[in-house]
């Protein structure tokens, strides 16, 4: 992040250990996850990154209101949503701006893409949150599939009932040709979602 050192994780060379899945421990920051209220969280409790250290910029200029929200008894919460386990690594599950709240459960997005990742069928899937008049927000799906492969909408949503809980089943999947990305090559969630809910939207569909 800008808003601190470059790297705040990594995982340590041999001979520590090195988790798959993992971004690592800290590095010279200290990390810790927090509730909305600004409760610092347990091992392997889902809660707001929130970092402190001396590489840690002290606040934005002349914008009381953005360093209000930003910092808690000294911790600048970090917008990732992630875990700490028995050992200290983090685990990063999503942004927060990001997570889907569908009838009061939480849905982290990438895990809805990583089950349809693992699917043969599929390049790239971004998930996302659409409008509903009722939960507040449903999810939706965005795939991209491999070329010479084929799937429907019905096949690849009775794919996700096969390794996630129902409420975290895509009720919609958009077959699209590409998904945009930052300079970077970072997926752009909130755009693929506002293209596909938008009606003059820009991103291409199958068939």
């Amino acid at each position: 992040m800008t808003e601190a050192a470059h790297q705040m994780t990594s995982n340590p060379l041999p001979p520590r250990h090195r988790k798959a899945g993992s971004v690592g421990v800290g590095a010279g920051l200290r990390i810790s996850i927090m509730d909305k209220e600004g409760n610092h969280l347990g091992t392997n409790q889902r809660g707001e990154v929130a970092i402190q250290g001396a590489n840690v910029f002290r606040g934005y200029a002349n914008n009381p209101e953005a360093n209000a929200r930003a910092f808690v008894n000294g911790w600048f919460r970090t917008g990732d949503e992630g875990f700490l386990d028995t050992d200290c690594y983090l685990h990063l599950t999503g942004r927060i701006k990001d997570i889907i709240i569908r009838g009061g459960e939480n849905i982290a997005p990438h895990e809805v893409d990583e089950v349809l990742l693992r699917n043969p069928a599929v390049a790239a899937a971004v998930t996302f949150g659409c409008p509903h008049p009722v939960l507040g927000e449903e999810v939706a799906t965005a795939v991209v599939l491999n070329e010479g492969f084929s799937a429907s909408q019905s096949e690849l949503i009775k794919y996700c009932r096969k390794f996630l809980a129902d409420y975290k089943v895509p009720k919609k999947i958009y077959l699209v040709k590409s998904i945009p990305t930052t300079a970077t090559g970072k997926i752009r969630r909130r755009a693929v979602a506002t293209a596909l809910l938008d009606p003059a939207a820009n991103v291409e569909s199958e068939g």
